[in-house]
């Protein structure tokens, strides 16, 4: 059974930064993507980054791009969201997701999730 754990959610200053831990299990990752979505209060979940495991390609929201950076251990089958210069928008709960998605902010193109993780940027 697929499983995907996040962590390293929490309470944050405007301008600060956080990381989030997503922790994998269940599969042979090394085909799949890896993406980070969140969804905010009222809102429609939004893509925020994607990683493809096998070669690392890279994808990001035009909103955190240049402030966010997604990588993987895989050694440790995990995925990491690394959040800096925080802004009170960026308050949501923020998701790992697995899948052969072709369009990396497809959420069509993920079949397990997180539960998820609570980030609150304070202003």
């Amino acid at each position: 059974q697929v499983q995907l754990v996040e962590s390293g959610g929490g309470l944050v200053q405007a301008g600060g930064s956080l990381r989030l831990s997503c922790a994998a299990s269940g599969r042979t990752f090394s085909s799949y993507t890896m993406g980070w979505f969140r969804q905010a209060p009222g809102k429609e979940r939004e893509f925020v980054a994607a990683i493809r495991w096998s070669g690392g390609s890279t994808y990001y929201a035009g909103s955190v791009k240049g402030r966010f950076a997604i990588s993987r251990d895989s050694a440790k089958n995990t995925v990491y969201l690394r959040m800096n210069s925080l802004k009170s928008e960026d308050t949501a709960v923020y998701y790992c997701a697995t899948g052969r998605a072709v369009v990396v902010g497809d959420r069509v193109g993920y079949d397990y999730w997180g539960q998820g993780t609570q980030v609150t940027v304070s202003s």
